[in-house]
């Protein structure tokens, strides 16, 4: 049990991020009176529960292998997953908006103070090392691009300038890693199988950017239009490339398939919302569908290997 605690890994919050995601899509659909409450109300607090218990214990190992956390925090690749702990309480800020105002406000602004100080932490760290090529990938959006959650529910909690400028500093790094990421795939040695799964993170900027934009703004415009069809397009791109994802081996990595699902399915939803247009109800169902199988299947995967006891373990070995 000691050694499971000391490689307990950072990555176990992309689990939290899924199903936030997933919470936020039955929160939506039940609001749209398209499914029953039930789903969103047991998925909310399973969520919460779940992660309540992945802190704590990276919590024990933080106390415990203390050397352990402080390698994964100057590690060129596993620095960008800290920023999951506070998009987890962003995404649960924006799951308890509606249900429990109180705790929504203060899940935001701890997920606001506690984002603001890794995302600057990892940008330092970015400009204060040197960088191979191929360690990039788009695990590396996580930080930075992650700024662009914050308007979600931050609109009703701060004036609109406060949210405009993480809304900006999002969407400028997402022009900018994203163009760096394109060269990496197409100029260099393609990615390590382990981070195949990660290319669904590419989905997540423009679906998020849509969905923050139209709370920010209240605008159906020609960018709010151009972010989310820059979401589908990734959709379809992804889908193209679909002979990538075939016989992958598991890595709790599979959990980047969930959340940019769930992200687009919601960017749908609103798109119903604000046009009334059916084609975006079906996109929405469409992509709902998709999501629960793939995050029933990665689930499925994650408790049979943690059975095994194949999650945490040494990943430099």
């Amino acid at each position: 049990m000691k050694e499971k605690l000391q490689y307990f890994p950072i990555t176990s919050y992309a689990i939290v991020m899924g199903l936030s995601g997933l919470t936020i899509v039955f929160g939506k659909f039940y609001h749209m009176q398209w499914l029953p409450k039930y789903f969103f109300d047991s998925l909310l607090f399973f969520t919460l529960m779940l992660f309540v218990l992945i802190t704590f214990l990276y919590g024990r190992k933080a106390i415990r292998h203390f050397d352990e956390v402080k390698a994964d925090f100057k590690h060129r690749i596993r620095i960008n997953f800290f920023s999951a702990i506070s998009i987890s309480f962003l995404l649960l800020s924006i799951a308890f908006l509606a249900y429990w105002p109180f705790l929504s406000i203060v899940f935001w602004w701890v997920g606001v103070i506690v984002h603001t100080l890794l995302m600057l932490h990892t940008i330092s760290f970015w400009i204060q090392h040197n960088f191979e090529i191929h360690t990039m990938n788009p695990a590396w959006f996580i930080p930075v691009v992650g700024n662009i959650l914050v308007p979600v529910a931050g609109i009703d909690y701060m004036p609109p300038a406060f949210n405009f400028i993480y809304f900006s500093a999002g969407f400028f790094f997402w022009v900018v890693l994203f163009t760096v990421f394109l060269n990496r795939v197409i100029f260099h040695h393609q990615m390590p199988q382990k981070f195949i799964p990660t290319l669904f993170i590419l989905i997540a900027p423009p679906a998020v950017g849509f969905i923050a934009y139209m709370r920010i703004a209240q605008s159906w415009d020609s960018f709010a239009v151009f972010m989310l069809f820059m979401a589908y397009f990734f959709v379809a791109l992804l889908f193209f490339l679909r002979k990538s994802f075939y016989r992958l081996k598991y890595y709790l990595s599979w959990w980047a398939f969930t959340f940019p699902l769930t992200a687009v399915t919601i960017a749908s939803v609103v798109a119903h919302q604000v046009t009334s247009s059916a084609i975006y109800k079906y996109l929405a169902f469409l992509l709902f569908g998709i999501a629960l199988v793939i995050i029933g299947v990665v689930t499925r995967m994650t408790i049979k290997k943690i059975k095994l006891g194949e999650i945490c373990v040494n990943e430099d070995e």
